[in-house]
């Protein structure tokens, strides 16, 4: 370990080092209480499947599908596997990287952590088909799952929470930040495996669920700790 780390950064390490050293532990929540932050006070159930919305979505889907070229279907597949900080590494450049910044890691594999403790409640209340369930005509391009759980998109929230972190760390970049999140949302739909709704729905639960994250004195800790080491070594200070 790098003895210059100062004692809070070092500490960081050292709660998340056991969770690679030795494999996945039970999921807990981190900085995310799902007893106090009740998400399904604010976000409304998504449109009925008979709806025009859905057909809209549907008919939206189909087009996508219809014109997705092998570049889009790529980049859609290759944020399906990540659900990390550092899909912003098309906005800051190949040197943010984890390997390079544990401690920026660390920040966000904690997010990534509590999405489910924030969507996974909502999913299993809805139980909202997947596209490519309601619509069988659909072809999916990325992984699928038996599960009714389109409502809210997962990754989508994951994206936007580590996005609206990334901009208190980076602010001079947070509008191309903020861009590449929204294209994060985006490619569920390239995908195939998920419907307009489902991903503004997660935007809209990411503003809240951060909102609560900032008021986390353990998120603050982490957070100090992640914006030194990242400023420093992109050159930012």
């Amino acid at each position: 370990m790098n003895r210059q780390l100062p004692a809070a950064a070092a500490a960081i390490l050292l709660l998340f080092a056991p969770t690679v050293a030795q494999g996945p532990a039970p999921k807990l929540p981190y900085f995310i209480d799902p007893k106090v932050l009740d998400l399904s006070l604010i976000v409304p159930p998504p449109p009925p499947q008979d709806s025009p919305t859905v057909k809209a979505e549907l008919s939206e889907l189909h087009q996508i599908e219809e014109t997705r070229t092998p570049t889009q279907v790529a980049a859609a597949q290759g944020d399906d596997k990540e659900e990390d900080i550092f899909i912003f590494r098309a906005v800051l450049g190949p040197s943010f990287n984890p390997e390079a910044l544990p401690l920026t890691a660390a920040l966000g594999a904690h997010i990534h952590n509590d999405e489910p403790f924030a969507d996974n409640p909502l999913k299993a209340a809805f139980a909202r088909p997947r596209p490519y369930q309601l619509d069988p005509t659909l072809h999916p391009v990325c992984k699928t799952t038996d599960q009714h759980n389109s409502y809210p998109s997962g990754h989508t929230l994951t994206g936007y929470l580590e996005a609206f972190t990334l901009a208190q760390i980076v602010p001079e970049k947070r509008r191309e930040i903020l861009d590449r999140a929204g294209d994060y949302a985006h490619n569920r739909l390239v995908c195939g495996v998920h419907y307009l709704s489902d991903t503004a729905a997660s935007r809209d639960l990411a503003y809240a669920a951060f909102g609560y994250m900032l008021a986390s004195p353990r998120f603050q800790i982490e957070l100090a700790a992640a914006r030194a080491e990242t400023r420093k070594h992109l050159g930012l200070n």
